[in-house]
């Protein structure tokens, strides 16, 4: 009877973790949605007006590859954190998310600095085509990042009481597929802009 008990319990957690990783993958399949809208109307309008490409060069590729390279940095801390879930090592689970908000934060403040150099040159989104879609794109990723570190913040207080185990973590996992997918569109928002 009671192994009956705990066969159900495990089927049961097992169809709960199937419904939230379903569900975050619908969330993250609409967000995608959302982004190649961006991207599409980018590339429409710099086929359409190639001279907006040349405010491109008015961008810091330098800015541009540190916060490709923070994010990428945050996205192996991530990993390493949803492994330290998995084998219900709190310290390292702490730590890694930890390291991953640091990273996150520093994203914003390069971006914030890149933003107001851009200011202090008088590029604003209304100054032409280009830089309004340059800010769209990164302030709509930027705020995807706001979002992310949010939840990181909350899971790292959860963790920090411990929260989470070796058999319960869904919420450590489904917070990297989401922290994946914003340093992914990020790997595609910078040489779009920057590069080529």
């Amino acid at each position: 009877m009671e192994n009956t008990a705990v066969a159900h319990g495990k089927i049961e957690d097992r169809e709960r973790l199937e419904n939230v990783s379903f569900g975050m993958w619908l969330f993250l399949a609409s967000e995608v949605m959302f982004f190649t809208a961006f991207f599409g109307m980018y590339i429409v309008l710099r086929n359409a007006h190639p001279e907006i490409a040349q405010s491109r060069e008015e961008l810091s590729r330098i800015m541009g590859c540190i916060n490709t390279l923070i994010l990428i940095t945050s996205s192996f801390t991530m990993v390493l954190a949803v492994n330290a879930s998995k084998v219900g090592d709190r310290k390292a689970l702490v730590r890694n998310l930890l390291i991953t908000i640091l990273l996150a934060c520093g994203f914003l403040v390069v971006k914030g600095f890149e933003y107001g150099h851009k200011f202090s040159m008088g590029h604003f989104p209304s100054t032409n085509l280009f830089f309004a879609c340059y800010y769209l794109l990164t302030g709509f990723h930027g705020l995807h990042v706001i979002a992310g570190i949010m939840v990181l913040t909350s899971l790292l207080i959860r963790s920090a009481k411990g929260d989470f185990t070796a058999t319960y973590n869904s919420p450590i996992e489904m917070t990297g597929l989401y922290w994946h997918f914003v340093d992914l569109v990020w790997i595609f928002l910078f040489p779009a802009l920057y590069l080529i």
